[in-house]
């Protein structure tokens, strides 16, 4: 199995009216052959942004499943919870699809930001128009006297892709 690549197959077993959500995992210390098995056995869909978040993995399932994944795992993993709560933090469908497609797309030129902190969120929420990221939604910061999109999963993690022109951009309210 080649892991760095989006880990879903047309026999995920988890449709997208069950009430699965996605959650973040951050792999431990490299643990990801036992991990990935059980993920592909349960037929999970999952996705594995290795090139540019070496330790970060998504899951699609139900908190319940995330919950006892986490459980059995503990000392491979660990779950991205809410702010001030055990509760396992669940990332929108929307979300995950506009950050897959970031990550995915931008593979040259995309930075790393590191954890979601709210310092990158000032500026415009915008759309791209065109180019290799239309559709894309997020913020627009200026990283090293370029404009960049910022794209966040909130408390989770946050990218920004390589430089947009401004006619590539539109405002949203």
């Amino acid at each position: 199995m080649n892991q760095s690549n989006v880990l879903s197959g047309s026999n995920a077993a988890t449709p997208q009216n069950d009430g699965a959500g996605w959650y973040a995992i951050r792999v431990l210390f490299n643990r990801w052959a036992t991990l990935l098995v059980e993920l592909e056995e349960r037929g999970w869909e999952s996705f594995r942004p290795s090139e540019v978040i070496a330790s970060l993995l998504f899951v699609r399932c139900t908190e319940m499943e995330i919950t006892d994944l986490a459980a059995r795992h503990h000392e491979r993993m660990m779950v991205y919870r809410l702010p001030g709560s055990r509760k396992p933090a669940r990332i929108g469908d929307r979300e995950m699809e506009v950050f897959r497609f970031v990550v995915t797309a931008g593979r040259q030129g995309l930075t790393l930001l590191g954890d979601d902190r709210p310092e990158y969120h000032m500026g415009d929420r915008v759309v791209v128009t065109q180019g290799p990221f239309k559709g894309a939604e997020g913020h627009i910061k200026r990283i090293k006297r370029d404009r960049r999109l910022v794209v966040t999963i909130p408390g989770v993690v946050a990218v920004a892709t390589a430089y947009i022109h401004p006619d590539f951009l539109k405002k949203i309210d």
